[in-house]
């Protein structure tokens, strides 16, 4: 899914000036803009007068080369590293990457009003951004990281969109390699930072566990003193993220932490339970369904209480979130349900949704692809998951990509109610099939992959056949 990297919102506007100071470049042959810029971006093919094109260098691309092209657009000022023989305006900086979190960080120094949240861990990341949205955009206006831009070019573009307006904000910190956490929190300053959890996401990159768990506590870096680290209670790696959080006054959520539910009662598209905290307690109605979403709750109720939110507004903005798109979303079609669950996957997350589709009416037919960014484990942790998947009381479980194999073997004793193809195209007929074999029973689909596997594709063209 391509995220847009451009806002809706009309930004606060920069001075030459501004960007001077902010990336300490210098104008070539000072030539300087007198007019205010009204935006920074990245993407030469929106680029348009008014504003700085920023010419990033990648491995495969270096978008100096379409500094003639955004001129010839319109655009008259660029940021790059080395002059060009361009009649634009040029703004000339030691690496134009790293001018992109200066003026990120530039602009989260302008709003000093601002109270902001960073978050980051394996699995429930974007649910717990949204509802943590949902509690705060109640009451003041809000900035929440969209789509996927949480890493290091992805952190400054949504701090370039702060405006005075702004309260709060909601930074989601993503981790593909060491240290890139580090220089994310440094740039957003959080009063609250946390840890949801430490999985097996991106295990290929950190050669295991541990290595998650150190990338991932970076967060507590930059803390602002005085303010909150937040700490899961129940995970694997609680001591470790205890010692990396030590610096700061610390909260903690799940099952024997500051923050925890209790009588949880989970229903097919919903959760009911009782929420407790320092600040007293209350029944919650969650509108998200599964174990898992009661656990991303009492996360996002530590969140907002660390900035010095109310329970009661807490509450309510709890019973109003809704789900981000591909994250158990649920289409009914009578008699037929399909959960949408496609934007993304890893280990843990795909377990949590079989428990989700456990508590749906009539045949239960789980539809999973791949999951990426399992380096060498990726055989073995598909293996396992066709394991558990194999002994819950699901009635098909269909495998669809390069690892549907491992899950197949896997599945074992039990592969008899397990499928594995290698591509969509060949799954297709097997779940249209299936359909026809169970009608007119009721039956629930839940599908979900890694988003490289675009299975949504696969349900839409399920659901059309219907």
């Amino acid at each position: 899914m391509h995220t847009s990297t451009t806002s809706t919102v009309p930004l606060e506007p920069w001075t030459a000036q501004q960007l001077q100071q902010a990336t300490q470049g210098y104008w070539h042959k000072d030539q300087i803009p007198q007019t205010e810029i009204k935006r920074i971006l990245t993407d030469s093919r929106h680029a348009e007068t008014g504003d700085a094109f920023l010419a990033l260098k990648g491995e495969r691309f270096d978008a100096h080369d379409f500094v003639a092209q955004v001129a010839a657009n319109g655009c008259q000022i660029a940021i790059v590293e080395r002059p060009l023989d361009v009649d634009i305006a040029q703004l000339v900086v030691a690496d134009t990457r790293l001018a992109l979190g200066q003026l990120g960080a530039y602009r989260r120094e302008q709003n000093s009003q601002l109270k902001v949240i960073a978050l980051t861990g394996s699995s429930g990341k974007t649910t717990t951004k949204e509802m943590l949205g949902s509690i705060l955009s109640r009451l003041a206006p809000t900035l929440i990281t969209r789509g996927n831009l949480n890493n290091d070019l992805g952190v400054p573009m949504m701090l370039l969109e702060l405006r005075k307006e702004h309260q709060y904000a909601v930074m989601e910190l993503g981790a593909s390699h060491q240290g890139e956490i580090d220089y994310t929190s440094k740039l957003v300053q959080p009063h609250v930072a946390g840890i949801l959890n430490i999985g097996t996401a991106h295990l290929g990159e950190f050669g295991g566990r541990e290595g998650i768990c150190r990338a991932k506590s970076e967060i507590y870096r930059h803390i602002l003193p005085n303010g909150v680290a937040i700490v899961p209670q129940q995970d694997d790696f609680t001591a470790e993220i205890l010692d990396a959080a030590k610096a700061h006054r610390i909260s903690t959520f799940g099952v024997g932490g500051d923050v925890y539910a209790t009588d949880v009662e989970l229903l097919p598209q919903s959760t009911n339970f009782n929420l407790h905290t320092p600040q007293g307690s209350s029944a919650v109605k969650l509108p998200f369904a599964g174990e898992h979403n009661v656990q991303n709750a009492t996360a996002a109720v530590a969140f907002a209480l660390a900035i010095g939110i109310g329970l009661e507004d807490i509450v309510q903005g709890l019973e109003q979130a809704q789900g981000a798109k591909g994250r158990l979303n649920f289409i009914q079609k009578s008699p037929y349900l399909f959960i949408d669950d496609t934007y993304n996957a890893n280990p843990t997350s795909m377990r949590a949704a079989a428990q989700v589709l456990l508590q749906q009416q009539g045949v239960k037919v789980m539809v999973m692809g791949d999951i990426g960014e399992l380096g060498d484990s990726s055989w073995q942790e598909h293996h396992d998951l066709g394991r558990d998947l194999a002994e819950l009381p699901l009635d098909h479980i269909i495998a669809v990509g390069q690892f549907a194999p491992a899950a197949f073997e896997g599945a074992d004793s039990h592969s008899n109610k397990v499928k594995a193809f290698q591509t969509q195209a060949e799954a297709l007929p097997f779940l249209i099939n299936l359909i026809q074999t169970h009608q007119p029973q009721s039956m629930s689909f839940l599908f979900k992959g890694s988003r490289f596997t675009h299975m949504e594709t696969l349900m839409a063209d399920l659901m059309e056949k219907l």
